[in-house]
C-alpha cells in the first residue's frame, strides 16, 4: 500500500493531538488499534508516513473514519455529524451519542442521551468522571429527569437546563415511566481551584 501523503509530518501532529484529547497513551491506542507503539511514535514524530492500511487501523483506534482522520470529509473546519451517526454506546438503560467529534484541542464536547425507565447514567458511588474544573450544562429534551450531586435531587422537566460543576460526584436517573432524553455539553477545565 502506499504511504499516505503528508506535508511536514502533519498526519502525525493531528494523531498525537487526537490521541492526547482522548487521554490515550501510545500503549493504550496500539493495543486499540492494533499497530505497535514504536511505529505509532515514528507516525507522531513525523519520522515515517503510515501507509493506508496502518493509518485506517490508527483512525479506528481513534474511533474515527480514515476520511475524519485525514480530514477528507471536512470542508473549513467544519464537522457535521448527521443524526444517527456519533460515536454510541449502551449500558444499563443508558444510550449515548457522541455528537462531537475527536478533533485536537477539544475543550468541549456534546452528547445526545436516553435514558430508558429506570435508567441512570451511573452510580451514585461512582468518581467524578470529568476532569478537575470542567462544568456541565443539561438540556432536557423530552421527559423528566433527576440529576444527583453529592446526594441532592434536582428534578428537571422538558426545556428545562441545569449547569453545574462536572467533577463532583454526580449522576442522571430517569425515574419516570416514559423515557427521557436530554443533551449534556462538557467544558473542560473551565473553574479554578
Amino acid at each position: 500500500m502506499d504511504a499516505v501523503a503528508t506535508e511536514n509530518g502533519a498526519i502525525g501532529e493531528r494523531i498525537k493531538a487526537l490521541r492526547r484529547s482522548m487521554h490515550l497513551s501510545l500503549r493504550e491506542l496500539s493495543e486499540r488499534s492494533g499497530v505497535s507503539a514504536p511505529m505509532l511514535s515514528q507516525v507522531e514524530r513525523g519520522d515515517t508516513s503510515p501507509t493506508l492500511t496502518v493509518a485506517g487501523r490508527i483512525a479506528a483506534g481513534l474511533e474515527l473514519t480514515l476520511s475524519q482522520l485525514l480530514r477528507l470529509d471536512e470542508g473549513r473546519h467544519v464537522v457535521v455529524v448527521p443524526r444517527g451517526s456519533g460515536r454510541t454506546r449502551e449500558r444499563g438503560g443508558h444510550r449515548t451519542e457522541e455528537l462531537t467529534p475527536a478533533l485536537p484541542g477539544q475543550r468541549a464536547d456534546v452528547s445526545r442521551h436516553t435514558l430508558a425507565p429506570g435508567g441512570s447514567t451511573g452510580g451514585p458511588s461512582d468518581p467524578p468522571m470529568h476532569e478537575a474544573g470542567a462544568r456541565e450544562t443539561a438540556l432536557v429534551l423530552e421527559g423528566r429527569l433527576t440529576l444527583v450531586v453529592d446526594d441532592e435531587d434536582h428534578v428537571l422537566s422538558a426545556g428545562d437546563a441545569v449547569t453545574f460543576d462536572a467533577d463532583l460526584p454526580h449522576h442522571f436517573e430517569n425515574r419516570d415511566a416514559s423515557p427521557c432524553e436530554f443533551v449534556a455539553v462538557v467544558a473542560a477545565g473551565l473553574r479554578r481551584s
